[in-house]
């Protein structure tokens, strides 16, 4: 493990998916940071924190705090099937949405739509511009407090 590693994380035979915080970081704030990463302090084992709910997709979760605490800069070290960076997940299967196939359908459909009409052959003739400005008669106003 690199001297500047600031949190560490692996597999547990009892705890699951683990984490601890090296002596590089201040263990309130690396509590903080792991509690928000979905980890809880192991009971009777300072500086340990385990995965919330391992079974509910707990490599993944842990490959994703491995991720976002390197994004905010900190050197993690994580198992090979637990770093981001040395594994892959597997392919996931493309699900088609239809949004393509249902554009192009509606683009063919308002081809052939009858509501679509040709530009008029004969133009509408323009009413002249009244000579007078009409006059508008506002009621005056009531004084006193308005509602």
């Amino acid at each position: 493990m690199d001297p500047g590693t600031h949190f560490a994380f692996g597999t547990h035979p009892h705890h699951g998916f683990v984490a601890s915080a090296t002596s590089h970081m201040s263990s309130r704030w690396a509590h903080w940071l792991l509690v928000r990463e979905q980890f809880e302090p192991v009971d009777g084992q300072p500086g340990l924190f385990r995965l919330a709910e391992p079974e509910r997709d707990g490599p993944r979760r842990t490959r994703q705090a491995v991720h976002d605490l390197r994004r905010h800069g900190y050197a993690v070290h994580a198992d090979v099937a637990l770093d981001p960076a040395a594994s892959a997940d597997p392919p996931r299967p493309v699900r088609p949405h239809g949004l393509s196939e249902q554009r192009s359908r509606i683009a063919q459909a308002a081809g052939r739509s009858s509501q679509r009409r040709s530009a008029p052959t004969t133009a509408r003739p323009v009413p002249p511009k009244p000579a007078y400005a009409p006059t508008v008669h506002l009621p005056a106003a009531a004084t006193g407090r308005s509602r």
